[in-house]
């Protein structure tokens, strides 16, 4: 037989008899929700935090605990290999991976079970004695969740981290980004050398579950993602006029708060009205000074985050609510600054990712329905150098972003084969 002959048929043959570990990815999952956990469920563990790069050590020692190489950029983000010690034009790898930081009391499974479930993929492959035409590769992005900036990690391992920009990128709180990777040993102004060598990926695939009821409530195990929204996040500082709370007549206050509620309320209604249908908007961050109740506001600040899957959508509606906000702070007799925090653009998913995830649906006997993500990921940012595509499963009740999130432990197990077959398909 001809050797090329051979090995493509022993491939097929490790392609066939390859299965994840479900008790072992279970264990990791549990082991990982450790790190940062709070009392009444969930987890807090923040980019750069102590909780954090507790995590990170542990994910290193998984790595390389699993036979795979183990490594971390100057961005922060950690890689395993199989076949791979380094990104190189010359040996295009396949990537998978997501995030192991977390919203503030956040649940267990967002981004977590991309990387795990990743980690658990490659080990299975390399256990079966597989042999892939191409080296994998499985990542831990940082920052994801955007403390500091969103999507960090995966943004400067693709070459769009703006060097100039990281040294006034800060946390809501007022902490800088500069400040916090120092603290973890990590230089900001050289994350922007974490870039990839052009033409180093050949194809991404992220796994996570859906963080929404679309799956959940449809009883479908899979969905095959076919675009990822874009992510507009502005902090609006409204300037009025601190006063005395009691002895300043209503009609003369320039109440920095109300004309930071009355945008937020209007800008709510034009998203609504005018966001084609699949736009949403959130202020999940309001802080109002000096913070006394004698005391008429007179500063507010805000975060107005806006998500749309089409781009000239979100950016005519980003247009639009800062003429509301000029209207507003004209009627009131105050002024505002815009501080655009980060942008991130909708993208498209790859045919030939997608195609891979519906042969692997196919392959386990697996119901798949398509659906665009109304999360942002670090796929987007991947989608702008390779092929590039995800795949969820479905949310508990449509829960994320909270201490109770959950997946089914079949729907972890499926998600995870789905991932391994993809992988096998894309890599081989």
């Amino acid at each position: 037989m001809d050797p090329s002959a051979r090995k493509s048929r022993l491939y097929s043959v490790s392609l066939v008899t390859t299965s994840v570990n479900a008790s072992r990815l279970h264990s990791r999952i549990a082991a990982l929700a450790r790190f940062g956990a709070l009392p009444g469920g969930g987890v807090t563990r923040s980019c750069w935090s102590p909780p954090y790069e507790a995590a990170r050590a542990w994910l290193l020692d998984e790595i390389r605990s699993a036979g795979l190489h183990g490594w971390v950029d100057l961005a922060g983000n950690v890689f395993g290999g199989l076949g791979a010690a380094a990104f190189s034009a010359a040996t295009p790898v396949v990537l998978t991976g997501s995030h192991i930081d977390t919203v503030p009391e956040g649940g267990i499974l967002d981004g977590a079970l991309g990387v795990l479930a990743g980690l658990e993929c490659l080990q299975a492959i390399r256990a079966a004695g597989a042999a892939p035409r191409r080296p994998l590769v499985v990542s831990a992005w940082s920052d994801e969740e955007g403390r500091y900036a969103s999507l960090f990690g995966s943004r400067a391992f693709c070459g769009r981290l703006d060097a100039a920009a990281t040294a006034t990128m800060t946390a809501v709180d007022g902490e800088r980004l500069v400040d916090a990777m120092a603290r973890a040993g990590f230089d900001a102004h050289r994350a922007p050398e974490a870039r990839a060598p052009d033409g180093a990926v050949h194809a991404y695939v992220e796994l996570h579950i859906e963080q929404g009821p679309r799956l959940d409530e449809a009883g479908v195990p899979i969905a095959v993602v076919d675009s990822i929204v874009g992510v507009r996040r502005t902090r609006l500082i409204f300037h009025g006029q601190a006063d005395h709370a009691g002895t300043t007549p209503m009609e003369r206050r320039r109440d920095a708060f109300l004309a930071a509620a009355e945008y937020a309320l209007k800008a709510r209604e034009l998203v609504v009205e005018r966001g084609g249908g699949g736009s949403v908007t959130n202020i999940g961050v309001v802080q109002v000074h000096p913070g006394a109740s004698n005391i008429v506001p007179g500063r507010a600040e805000i975060v107005h985050e806006m998500r749309s899957p089409d781009a000239e959508t979100l950016e005519r509606l980003a247009r639009e609510c800062e003429a509301l906000a000029t209207d507003v702070v004209d009627r009131r007799g105050i002024r505002f600054d815009a501080v655009r925090m980060s942008q991130t653009t909708p993208v498209a998913c790859s045919p030939k990712v997608r195609a891979a995830v519906e042969a692997a649906c196919k392959r386990l006997g697996l119901g798949w329905k398509t659906l665009y993500s109304a999360a942002g990921h670090d796929a987007q940012n991947l989608a702008l150098i390779a092929d590039a595509g995800m795949l969820f499963i479905p949310s508990r009740g449509g829960k994320s972003h909270r201490v109770d999130e959950t997946s089914d432990a079949e729907a972890i197990e499926r998600g995870a084969s789905v991932l391994l077959h993809t992988l096998l398909t894309l890599a081989g």
